[in-house]
């Protein structure tokens, strides 16, 4: 890789404000605001508005839509046009 083109890649703080859940990983964003993580070094945070922990998908809370029962619906409501 050429030098001076590529973006820093280190240690980040993100945090699901949401969720109260912090992970530290390594990314190229940066922020101005730092935290103390629990090694008792300072990282960047990065508050991010949803995550793994607070999702619907992975927290098991996602609804299903009934798609065969809103065309029926229709069907009845407006009639079979054909």
């Amino acid at each position: 890789m050429r030098n001076g083109i590529h973006p820093a890649y280190g240690p980040v703080v993100f945090r699901d404000r949401a969720a109260n859940h912090a992970f530290l990983t390594r990314s190229t964003m940066t922020s101005e605001r730092t935290i103390e993580w629990e090694d008792g070094h300072t990282y960047p945070v990065v508050d991010v508005e949803i995550s793994n922990v607070s999702h619907p998908f992975y927290t098991g809370t996602a609804r299903v839509l009934d798609t065969a029962g809103r065309v029926e619906r229709f069907e009845r409501r407006y009639g079979k046009q054909g």
